[in-house]
């Protein structure tokens, strides 16, 4: 008979097999139900809805990010908070991250975004924004910077979660990406993230702890 002490080792692999294989899954239902989804959306949205869209899209790309990134960092070294400093810097570094790697794979798979009238959808390496759909750059680095902040503060950063979520819809619903479009580039914010965390922070110090240091 197992002891406590020698089933709680295995839990945390359990857990991430789990995660791997649910996103597995996600990513194949994803890319099966694309074009389901783009014919769903372009039958219910109205000009209301993809105006409003619009401005979640413009609102929601990298700058608006990084700005607001920047300026938590200026107010952490201000009033001299070490911890919360560590935390803005992995969120800006997760957003980077996420940008520089959407922008290589927009490069080299050029898929034509569902706005784009053609037959082919994968072309290879294209450099006109147009073969630029796969994957969001604009979901990627939203949830990269969203999950930094969630893992380092789970309280603040869980609500802000739908932040990148509306973002993703947003792209979807003004034409600019499939819904795999979007999944994918989650998926690729979220391990951003915690590269950026387990590099930079380890903010996942006890609070306790954390406040002692702050």
């Amino acid at each position: 008979m197992k002891t406590e002490a020698e089933i709680t080792p295995a839990s945390p692999r359990k857990i991430w097999i789990a995660l791997v294989v649910t996103t597995v899954i996600a990513l194949i239902a994803a890319f099966l139900l694309d074009q389901a989804t783009a014919n769903w959306i372009a039958t219910h949205s109205s000009p209301e809805l993809k105006r409003v869209m619009r401005i979640v899209s413009r609102v929601g790309d990298w700058p608006a990010h990084m700005i607001a990134g920047a300026i938590g960092l200026a107010v952490a070294f201000t009033v001299g908070s070490k911890v919360w400093m560590r935390i803005f810097l992995a969120m800006l570094i997760a957003l980077a991250l996420a940008g520089l790697s959407t922008r290589a794979m927009k490069i080299t798979s050029g898929r034509a975004r569902p706005s784009v009238k053609t037959e082919t959808r994968w072309n290879g390496p294209q450099l006109s924004s147009k073969y630029q759909a796969f994957p969001s750059g604009h979901t990627a680095s939203s949830t990269a910077f969203f999950v930094a902040l969630f893992l380092a503060r789970k309280k603040l950063g869980a609500p802000l979660l739908l932040i990148p979520i509306l973002i993703a819809v947003s792209r979807m619903i003004i034409g600019a990406h499939y819904l795999s479009d979007v999944t994918v580039a989650a998926v690729v914010g979220v391990i951003c993230a915690l590269l950026a965390v387990h590099w930079l922070c380890k903010i996942r110090t006890p609070h306790s702890a954390i406040e002692g240091r702050g």
